[in-house]
């Protein structure tokens, strides 16, 4: 008679909801000006192309380790949970630039987290939203009690600077989350995809192993074809948006904010318009003075929105993220 190899796991939570949320912003500010000389352009231009005034660049010394741990202290105090109750951290980066060890590790040592699980997650400007469902599964499942989701990049260190197309879009900071067990439904499910068909729409301008060769004469950047991703952008997320909605049994007047990867404020207010939220339903703008921090950008935002007072704790919010793959994920949450 076979014995069996693990005992019945025990079930978990009934739900699962983001607790606490936490963010870091560098201190230096660059404005348009600054950024206008390098690429021929305007204060005007850039304003009118993407509603970004100014965004933040991180100094030598602020790592994507460093800012991501520090958004999560900010993110467990905000919840009330200890480190050492953190089962799992899952990190959201595209611009950790050492293939190992993962930087959820550094970053699980940082806070102080008992051993906790550790690992990277890489889906772009959509990685905070993927890293968030998977999170949700993790405690409703039973594998972690607390997970901490953290999103955080460097994307001054991507951009090629010289790029008239996209040196004036990107920011720096870090935003993480806490999620825990709950009694009542706290997050909806989630509606996610890619479209690797579109691959080419957001890549990189040459591989690592291209510049360990010597191929390339600059350092990989990234690139984008600005009005594929825009028109992607607005007519596909609308309706992954709805989709969304449906999944969580809401419509768009039950929502309190509406807080979607802040890539570019044409594409928000787009967005915003195409699904006809009401007058009273708080939409992120988060990018005009943070620029798009690509993964990072989604818990910035809700930070910035509830400091603010934008929109009440326990709101219910509409989250969406979506990039390179070109990979989305859209989730109903209610906030910490």
């Amino acid at each position: 008679m076979s014995t069996p190899l693990v005992p019945r796991p025990a079930a978990g939570p009934a739900y699962a909801r983001v607790v606490g949320v936490g963010g870091y912003r560098p201190s230096r500010v660059v404005p348009n000006a600054e950024i206008a000389r390098r690429i021929d352009s305007s204060d005007e231009w850039i304003r009118e192309r993407s509603g970004i005034a100014e965004r933040r660049w991180a100094a030598e010394q602020e790592s994507v380790a460093l800012m991501g741990a520090a958004a999560a202290e900010k993110a467990l105090a905000h919840a009330g949970v200890t480190a050492d109750r953190i089962g799992c951290v899952l990190v959201a980066t595209s611009t950790h630039f050492r293939q190992l060890p993962a930087v959820a590790a550094d970053i699980a040592h940082r806070v102080g987290t008992a051993q906790a699980a550790a690992f990277d997650l890489s889906a772009a400007c959509a990685g905070f939203t993927h890293a968030l469902a998977v999170a949700h599964d993790l405690v409703r499942g039973g594998s972690a009690e607390y997970v901490l989701v953290v999103a955080t990049e460097r994307m001054s260190d991507l951009i090629d600077h010289d790029d008239r197309a996209t040196a004036f879009l990107f920011g720096d900071g870090a935003g993480a989350v806490v999620v825990g067990p709950c009694d009542t439904p706290a997050m909806g499910p989630v509606v996610w995809g890619a479209d690797g068909s579109q691959g080419g729409a957001i890549d990189q301008s040459a591989s690592w192993l291209a510049l360990r060769d010597g191929t390339p004469a600059r350092f990989p950047a990234l690139t984008m074809q600005g009005q594929t991703v825009f028109r992607w952008a607005v007519y596909e997320m609308a309706r992954v948006a709805r989709q969304a909605l449906d999944s969580a049994g809401l419509d768009a007047a039950d929502l309190d904010a509406f807080i979607p990867h802040q890539a570019n404020l044409r594409i928000v207010e787009s967005l915003a318009t195409t699904l006809r939220l009401p007058a009273h339903v708080a939409v992120a703008r988060d990018i005009v003075h943070t620029g798009n921090t690509s993964a990072a950008s989604i818990p910035l935002a809700i930070e910035h929105m509830l400091a603010s007072g934008a929109v009440r704790s326990g709101g219910l919010a509409l989250t969406i993220g979506f990039g390179a793959g070109l990979s989305y994920a859209a989730q109903v949450i209610t906030l910490p």
